[in-house]
């Protein structure tokens, strides 16, 4: 009788041991195959070939030469065309003195491209004696070389921490008002309790209350408007007046001591 053809065993799956071995021997080689072209790459980034090698320098550089700017700032710099922290470089370029802000980039194949924006002076910002700062033209408070201000006519601006742009807005809005004095207002100060005080370049001291900026800016055109005809009159120099009064102010003249009532109409 003719034997039947054998039929072929049917394909069997290797046991779930043998599988989850498979399959953890596969991942340790991709997990090995990463890790050797993180090496690879670290080291391949880390070649003299990528080494900067200029640093470009743009932008306000009126108050620092580029030699000082980079003799300044280079030192901090860590790292290479790709491994350089540019948050860092940042941080580095804008703590060289009168450097408001710096924008760093990176330019292929090796260079750095920084762009800066100094600090523009507005007024000094009194501390304690001998420590003054700067407050720039945003009204932030900044330190430099007192030596590097050029501007002699510079207000002083004194008041509790954080108020410094407030100060400058301040006294932008009161200068036009002393204009009729033919004085100058240099010096403004705020107390913690927002009383305001003012010190001409003439020396004269004045009290100018609290209240708003439209209410102290309305007493200061009022006495503006008043005192001139004063002084005139007496041909005494203004030595100290007090705004604070609810129908006038109390003024002081060079030996004369007087109130002007109803100044406010």
């Amino acid at each position: 009788m003719p034997r039947r053809p054998a039929t072929p065993a049917a394909a069997t799956e290797p046991p779930t041991d043998v599988r989850a071995m498979n399959a953890a021997a596969g991942l340790l080689y991709a997990l090995a195959a990463l890790l050797f072209a993180g090496l690879l790459l670290s080291w391949l980034l880390r070649l003299p070939s990528f080494t900067l090698r200029a640093i470009t320098v743009g932008g306000d550089v009126a108050r620092n030469s580029l030699t000082t700017i980079r003799a300044n700032a280079a030192p901090k710099l860590a790292g290479n065309f790709f491994s350089i922290d540019l948050a860092a470089a940042q941080r580095a370029f804008e703590s060289v003195p009168w450097v408001r802000r710096a924008r760093v980039q990176r330019v292929w194949p090796d260079r750095l491209a920084v762009q800066l924006e100094e600090h523009v002076a507005a007024a000094w910002w009194e501390v304690d004696e001998g420590q003054d700062k700067l407050v720039n033209v945003q009204g932030e408070v900044f330190e430099a070389n007192p030596g590097d201000v050029e501007d002699e006519n510079l207000p002083t601006l004194r008041g509790p921490e954080g108020s410094a742009a407030a100060l400058l807005a301040m006294h932008r809005r009161l200068v036009p008002l002393f204009a009729p004095l033919d004085a100058r207002l240099d010096k403004l100060a705020m107390s913690a309790r927002g009383s305001w005080r003012a010190v001409l370049d003439s020396g004269a001291e004045l009290e100018l209350g609290r209240g708003s900026e439209d209410e102290v800016a309305a007493r200061v055109h009022a006495f503006g408007r008043s005192v001139p005809q004063l002084v005139a009159r007496y041909q005494r120099p203004l030595e100290y007046a007090d705004l604070r009064h609810a129908d006038g102010y109390a003024l002081r003249l060079q030996g004369i001591g007087t109130v002007v009532p109803g100044t406010k109409n």
